[in-house]
């Protein structure tokens, strides 16, 4: 009863002490801790508090040295032998001296062996992740960080993420050097799904502007101002989506970040239903806002409908989803989102960044693509076409980053939400706009996609190709209609050694995918493939990943299957997937598909859009004029160098130069 009273004096002023009834108390107190019989349940959760905890490690500290070393002394023994008694185990707990020093000793001690175990289980940890990491080739990977006394250190995870030195070769793409310049790879993870990053009248328009107006924007658009790129390539963009308006980001995640915090603190009582398994930008967006945020089941109709309908119509929604979820592959139900939109009075805020450039006639995305034929057919006109499903999405993003191989990111919508996201969005307005040059190199790629649509095509049968080589050889491809080729793995250290050993031993180089970009236990590799992959290397591709598979005992879809499958692989009667590009649409009837490529063959380059695309830019660059014949080229070695200059380069470079 004393230690009650004692603990009342203390229950307004310990969150703890405050929210815990009396008798919950008087068991703590009363109860030994399983794991240290010496000390009560309570002192044991005291040792957890943020102000007892250290003061109890601190009187512990003073106890040990006090008690716990007399009770190992000779004097010990002198305790009770003023009283005539001679202390053995017994004899000893009857002094309040001695037992003290004991349970002190006996406390002691057990927190030095729980602290001895967990250092053991640490370093087990850190031992195995090193050791798979020294099975990788020494040129791929950097030394570890430096330790830090306050951040665990992340590389005692196997999920782990190692950056290789890649470096894409402009004239010989997919092929990429490491950071030897004479050791070259294929690069099969890229996300420039088309290789624009080296299409001929990209480079050509990106030279053109560089001469024209220098590298960098000047600062934000807010103080350097618009450009006349900034607006021609927003201008692009709208009609792509057949929107009367867009905007442009430095980078997608920017712009989905800034887009859905703006509109969820704007639109008060504002509640997004997000998909379980949306982008990171996405969620952090929602986060940012303030707004409650619903969670539905992946692309599950019935879930996000039953959630919907717990809240009024009158109740601000936004539905916020993905066309392509790049890891899995899988497809989100647009139309079916957009019906059950109208029906519980909820925006839809669509992310297209996998899939524009790469569906639809144009490449304006899945959205496009589902009305394939009505988008076809109505050409390059910007306005909208009532009814499709593309009409019917309120806010479509995409990125320039990856089919269309530029970077930044962008929105498309009406005039007015457009505007009041330029107005309101802090990562537009307190961000360097991008530099002139990289806009007009992605508005001069999506211009030569708007209008030939053979890239598109030939990627779509490449990746065909390899899901049914995967197929015929047991590997476990997740299944999914769109062109990402996911294989499970199914474990961190083991994604990352195949990763590995595809680069070292294959010139394969394809990244792992860990935790957090997948859940744990679904490790996988991720394949992309592009139009300027040839039949061969495809081939040879499948080969070396079954190799790799059999090398380092990895399960197969036969494999999974005996486990009850699993991410989709190997479950009993699985649903037949249909490629969201239809024969049809390839080609592949009417025989005007595009042929695969072989070995020496270059890939198609079409000369309609390339006269298209530099038509729109006589505004601001000049018609473009063909250069003069090339003249004689002088060797590297007799060209003039200035003292100065030459003085300033190292030796090795200079040398290399000659």
């Amino acid at each position: 009863m004393d230690k009650l009273s004692n603990l009342a004096k203390f229950k307004s002023t310990c969150p703890f002490l405050g929210r815990t009834k009396t008798s919950t108390l008087r068991t703590l107190c009363t109860s030994s801790s399983p794991r240290f019989p010496a000390v009560s349940k309570l002192t044991e959760k005291a040792t957890k508090c943020p102000v007892m905890g250290p003061a109890l490690d601190l009187r512990s500290k003073q106890m040990v040295a006090g008690y716990a070393s007399l009770a190992g002394s000779a004097e010990f023994a002198k305790i009770p032998e003023h009283q005539g008694i001679k202390p053995s185990a017994a004899d000893a707990q009857k002094c309040p001296h001695a037992s003290k020093a004991i349970a002190a000793a006996r406390v002691a001690e057990e927190l030095a062996q729980a602290k001895k175990a967990k250092a053991a289980k640490a370093a087990t940890a850190i031992k195995s992740a090193n050791a798979a990491a020294r099975l990788a080739a020494p040129s791929m990977r950097p030394p570890p960080p430096s330790r830090s006394r306050r951040l665990p250190p992340p590389h005692q995870d196997a999920s782990y993420r190692y950056f290789n030195n890649i470096n894409r070769l402009a004239n010989k793409f997919p092929i990429a050097h490491t950071g030897n310049v004479k050791d070259e790879v294929e690069v099969w993870c890229a996300n420039d799904y088309l290789g624009m990053g080296n299409n001929p009248v990209v480079l050509e328009t990106m030279h053109r502007t560089l001469d024209t107006y220098g590298h960098g924007a000047g600062g934000t658009r807010n103080i350097a101002g618009n450009t006349g790129m900034h607006l021609a390539l927003e201008e692009e963009l709208a009609s792509l989506h057949r929107k009367p308006a867009a905007l442009v980001f430095s980078s997608c995640y920017v712009a989905n970040d800034a887009t859905l915090t703006t509109l969820g603190s704007k639109l008060p009582g504002c509640v997004y239903f997000s998909d379980s398994m949306n982008h990171a930008s996405m969620i952090q967006g929602m986060r940012h806002s303030g707004a409650k945020r619903v969670i539905f089941k992946h692309n599950d109709l019935q879930d996000l409908e039953m959630k919907l309908a717990q809240y009024p119509k009158e109740t601000p929604k936004i539905i916020a989803f993905e066309s392509v979820y790049s890891m899995c592959g899988s497809v989100g139900p647009i139309k079916e989102i957009c019906d059950l939109a109208e029906q519980y009075g909820a925006l839809t805020f669509l992310d297209e960044v996998h899939a524009v450039g790469l569906y639809g006639p144009r490449g304006a995305g899945v959205a496009e693509h589902l009305d394939y034929d009505i988008h076809k057919a109505a050409g390059q006109s910007p306005d909208p076409i009532k009814g499709t499903i593309m009409d019917r999405i309120d806010i479509i993003t995409g990125t320039l980053g990856k089919a269309y191989g530029a970077v930044g990111g962008y929105i498309a919508g009406s005039h007015d939400f457009v505007d009041m996201i330029r107005s309101y969005a802090a990562g537009f307005i307190f961000t360097t706009s991008l530099p002139p040059v990289n806009m007009a190199g992605a508005r001069a790629s999506i211009s030569y996609q708007k209008e030939y649509n053979g890239d598109r095509q030939l990627k779509q049968l490449n990746v065909r190709d390899l899901k049914s080589r995967f197929e015929a050889l047991d590997i476990p491809v997740i299944p999914g209609p769109s062109h990402i080729v996911p294989v499970l793995v199914g474990d961190a250290a083991l994604a990352r050694l195949a990763s590995d050993t595809l680069l070292a031993k294959h010139n394969v180089y394809v990244q792992a995918i860990n935790y957090p970009t997948v859940a744990r236990g679904e490790e996988r590799l991720r394949f992309t493939v592009t139009p300027g992959h040839n039949v061969e290397q495809i081939a040879r591709l499948a080969r070396v990943v079954d190799q790799t598979f059999t090398e380092l005992g990895i399960k197969r879809t036969s494999d999974w299957a005996k486990l009850g499958g699993h991410a989709g692989v190997g479950v009993a009667d699985p649903k037949e997937i249909e490629p969201v590009w239809s024969d049809e649409q390839l080609g592949l009837r009417d025989g005007t598909a595009p042929s695969l490529l072989h070995p020496g063959q270059k890939r198609v380059i079409d000369q309609r859009a390339i006269k298209v695309t530099r038509e729109k830019f006589n505004d601001l660059l000049g018609p473009y004029v063909e250069p003069a014949a090339s003249a004689p080229q002088v060797p590297k070695a007799e060209l003039p160098l200035s003292a100065p200059l030459a003085a300033s380069i190292p030796a090795a470079v200079a040398a290399a130069s000659a």
